[in-house]
């Protein structure tokens, strides 16, 4: 696929897979090597701009989280032993998990849980001049309070989602081509921070439910703390629990750990617009690895009747085009419109 894109001048943002993270962030060797095989053999021929150091890291393998910015160090010093530096940025796309209220985006600041680690990721943005990924005004405001600044923001990830709960009437086929109409007219007339416009993958399909991020019990988490978080979920926090009685889809295993997951997940994913956490006293994690098995369907699944992508609130609806239509009409088919998200990284796994 690089060798595809050489003489475009297409800008190409290269992508770090999170299982490639941890082995580049304990060893200078294995971020030098990656550099040569991955970027200095393509270059000036294929005109790479950015690398991708994992993706949604901190909230989707947060054992890697300790060497995530080590990770991004080294690939630098391999970029500057290559020459390669100012060319070439490193960064590392984040979910909005990492600030876990966005709005009023003046109040926004991260989740405590990464405060060493993200003032690290910033202090290493700003001495490389580097970018970081995220929802925009909410980011600034959250980068201000490390008091520090000078660091741009480029988005790698958006969409409106097509469908959704019945508390979210505003999840429709309509609003989802809008939103990605006047997405395109955004890119288009080059306003606002840089966007990534193409998605590619090495997987032969992309699903509707391929970036639903769930809500899990942690492997090895606290049995009493499990029983504490399962009784809130299913009790103050409102998760319907039915699925896990007995009898029922998901009852079997019959575990904390099983239970709690299904608890958890129920309510995260209602609850997440509105500022709902994926924490539990820290017996819960997120992920993109859909916890559903036989006929035990987890909220969120593809194969759940709420399926559809959950989102991060955002700040304002789709606008329509003024007059109703636009200069730019965007012609998709039927299917198009369908899609759940805009894939804006050029990610290549």
């Amino acid at each position: 696929m690089l060798k595809a894109l050489a003489n475009s001048g297409i800008e190409v943002m290269v992508g770090i897979t999170n299982g490639e993270v941890l082995g580049i962030g304990e060893s200078p060797a294995a971020a030098a090597a990656w550099i040569n095989k991955n970027v200095a053999s393509y270059v000036p021929s294929t005109n790479i701009t950015a690398i991708a150091v994992g993706n949604e890291v901190l909230t989707s393998i947060p054992n890697a989280a300790a060497v995530l910015v080590p990770a991004m160090n080294y690939l630098h010093k391999a970029l500057v032993s290559s020459n390669l530096n100012f060319q070439v940025k490193v960064s590392t796309p984040q979910s909005m998990d990492v600030i876990p209220k966005p709005f009023p985006p003046s109040t926004a600041t991260f989740s405590s849980t990464w405060n060493s680690t993200i003032y690290q990721l910033l202090q290493f943005l700003k001495n490389t001049n580097s970018m970081f990924d995220a929802m925009v005004d909410a980011t600034y405001y959250a980068i201000d309070t490390f008091n520090i600044s000078g660091i741009p923001i480029i988005v790698t990830e958006t969409g409106w989602p097509w469908l959704g709960g019945a508390n979210e009437p505003d999840a429709t086929v309509e609003n989802a081509e809008t939103f990605n109409n006047n997405l395109i007219r955004r890119v288009l007339n080059d306003s606002g921070p840089p966007i990534y416009t193409l998605g590619l993958s090495t997987s032969n399909r992309i699903t509707g439910n391929s970036s639903v991020t769930f809500c899990a019990a942690k492997q090895n988490a606290d049995s009493a703390k499990l029983q504490e978080g399962l009784n809130w979920a299913c009790g103050q926090g409102g998760a319907n629990c039915t699925a896990i009685q007995q009898g029922h889809p998901c009852y079997l295993p019959n575990t904390y750990q099983n239970h709690a997951s299904y608890a958890y997940n129920d309510y995260y994913q209602k609850m997440h617009s509105t500022g709902g956490t994926c924490d539990f006293d820290g017996t819960a994690t997120t992920t993109t690895v859909d916890p559903s098995y036989g006929s035990c369907i987890f909220t969120g699944s593809s194969n759940s009747s709420t399926s559809g992508r959950i989102f991060p609130p955002v700040a304002f609806g789709p606008i329509s085009p003024q007059g109703g239509s636009s200069s730019l009409s965007f012609e998709t088919s039927k299917a198009q419109s369908l899609l759940s998200s805009a894939f804006l990284a050029l990610i290549l796994l």
